[in-house]
Order: structure tokens, then C-alpha cells, then sequence
């Protein structure tokens, strides 16, 4: 069975969704748009689909491939009922790959170009990073080849993840109801996007927001309290190259100054934000912060956050 490109297949419907979304922008003052922004988000994505071109999409595949060599299943059926059950494994494998390139800076250096516009549109789902296969993210899927699933299909599964989120980059949609119950939305993805405190840490989910609930990182969207978009500290440049390598620089600068193997250990693989004193936030410590500021328990699955406004 062949498995066709779905992104390549879907790219046309994105930029007619992207115009769509402006008009409709503009015509009701709902959402933004700005010029510089987004063109920098498209060629975030066009230098995306280039760097799986020139070497890294045969990487993530060359990967798969050796690994499925070791498959314990050796002979999966092609079928809807195990492309189904691919596409939820795959979906789960990317809510760890998600939520630890939010935690360990190795991978968030890769990741934090998807969130470096302070705008959350359609044109911000293409703000795709240059460097995540080369810094081997591909790794959390690698599980799915050594259970026995086809690498054609686990690629086929992914691309299929990652157009569904392509819809729920956009402020014009609220709340959906029971839909949200289940799977991720414009309203959980706007609090993933989110700096605020409040928000920080929370809804890594891919297609199904089950994943957060189950392991306690869930966060609804709280109609006291606006997203606000971006980064903790803001790039305040819409260079593309800027955009792509930032954090990469960031650590070979704070490599260069490293006086230890911890703190070598750290600038690699502790939380974005880690310093050797402490000097610097991390989003927990910001988090923290915030909690201690508003007298506000940390959420869990069975308690969710209270409705406290953040100190100014």
C-alpha cells in the first residue's frame, strides 16, 4: 500500500485557509495579521519542508527503517483498524516528544520557533523549525517502528497529525463543546501558545487532548484571562535566520562560559531558562511565582485550577 504526502497534498489548502482567515480578520476585527510576521512564518515553513528535502527527511526515514529491522511484530497488516491504531500511538509518542521539548532545552531549541510570533493565526501553524531532525526529535517515534508499524505508515500517521493542528491556529473559533472533550481545539491551543503564567506548561497535545488529562498537564482557557502569544522573552526580529538559530546560539554562548560537566549537563538538557545560580526563570519558577502571588494550589487532573487573576 502506498501512503501519499499529506502535507505536500495539503500546503494548497493552507495558504487558501491563510487568506480566508485574513479577510475575514479584517472584516471583523477579530484576530491579527501583520505583514512582516507573517511572512516570516512562511518562510519559517518553506525553509521546513527544504531541510526534509536536502537530507532530513531521509535521515528520519533511514532511522525508521533500521529500527523496524528489530520489529516485534514481523508481519503488521495494512488495514484502516492498524493505520487507526498507528495514528493514536504516533499521537501519544507526539505528546511526550512535544511536552519534553518543552521541558529539556536540547529540543526546545528546535521547537521555540513555533512559538516565537507574538500572533496566533493560521499563518503561525507554518512557523516550523529548520533543525528538528537534525537534532533528532524523530526519536520519540522511533518505538512505533520497533513495535512492527510500517515506517511509510508511521510517517503517513504524523503527516496526518500534523495538518489536523494546521485548523486550530486561529482565534476566530471558540469554545467547541463536547468536541474539546476529546480532541485538541483552537481554544486548548491558544493556551499552549499562551505566556501567560496561568498557562505555561500545558495542552502538548497533538490530535487527542485526552493525553494532557490523563498525565496532568491540562489547562482550560479561562474567559477572564486573554492568551497572550509568544515567548517568555520576545525575539523583537522577524529575521528568518534569527528565528531558526536564536536558542542554538543561546547555548553555544552559555557552552562557551560552561565551568563544569553540570553545568555543561544543564545548558543542554535542564529546562529552558536553567542557570547554574538561578538567576534565570524557568517556566516552572515563573509558574511558581505566579501561584505563591495569587494563593493559587497547583492544578491537577481531579482539581483543577481556581479562577484567580494573575498580579500584576
Amino acid at each position: 500500500m502506498q501512503f501519499p504526502d499529506i502535507v505536500a497534498y495539503a500546503v494548497p489548502a493552507f495558504i487558501i485557509l491563510i487568506i480566508l482567515e485574513m479577510i475575514v480578520s479584517r472584516r471583523t476585527g477579530r484576530g491579527r495579521y501583520e505583514t512582516t510576521d507573517t511572512f516570516a512564518s512562511l518562510a519559517m515553513g518553506f525553509g521546513n519542508r527544504l531541510a526534509g528535502l536536502i537530507g532530513g527527511g531521509a535521515l528520519v526515514y533511514a532511522a525508521f527503517v533500521w529500527i523496524y529491522q528489530f520489529r516485534l511484530i514481523e508481519a503488521m497488516p495494512v488495514a484502516w483498524w492498524t493505520v487507526l491504531i498507528c495514528f493514536i500511538a504516533d499521537d501519544l509518542a507526539y505528546y511526550w516528544f512535544h511536552r519534553i521539548a518543552h521541558e529539556r532545552r536540547w529540543f526546545w531549541a528546535s521547537h521555540v520557533v513555533h512559538h516565537s510570533s507574538q500572533h496566533y493565526n493560521l499563518s503561525t501553524a507554518l512557523r516550523q523549525t529548520w533543525t528538528g531532525k537534525f537534532s533528532f526529535s524523530f526519536i520519540f517515534g522511533l518505538p512505533l517502528a520497533f513495535i512492527g508499524f510500517p515506517p511509510e505508515m508511521i510517517l503517513f500517521v504524523g503527516g496526518i497529525n500534523l495538518v489536523y493542528q494546521f485548523w486550530i491556529h486561529t482565534e476566530l473559533i471558540d469554545r467547541m463543546g463536547w468536541f474539546e472533550l476529546l480532541f485538541n481545539t483552537p481554544s486548548h491551543h491558544r493556551v499552549h501558545h499562551a505566556t501567560n503564567a496561568r498557562y505555561l506548561d500545558a495542552n502538548y497535545a497533538g490530535t487527542l487532548i485526552i493525553w494532557d488529562k490523563m498525565f496532568g498537564t491540562f489547562v482550560a482557557e479561562n474567559a477572564s484571562e486573554k492568551p497572550r502569544y509568544g515567548i517568555v522573552k520576545n525575539l523583537g526580529t522577524f529575521n528568518p535566520l534569527m528565528i531558526a538559530f536564536h536558542e542554538w546560539i543561546g547555548i553555544a554562548r552559555d557552552l562557551a562560559g560552561a565551568r563544569s560537566i553540570r553545568e555543561v549537563g544543564g545548558y543542554l538538557f535542564g529546562p529552558p531558562g536553567w542557570s547554574p545560580d538561578g538567576s534565570r526563570m524557568t517556566s516552572a519558577m515563573i509558574k511558581e511565582r505566579w501561584r505563591r502571588l495569587n494563593g493559587e494550589a497547583e492544578a491537577t487532573p481531579e482539581r483543577p485550577a481556581t479562577a484567580a487573576q494573575p498580579a500584576e
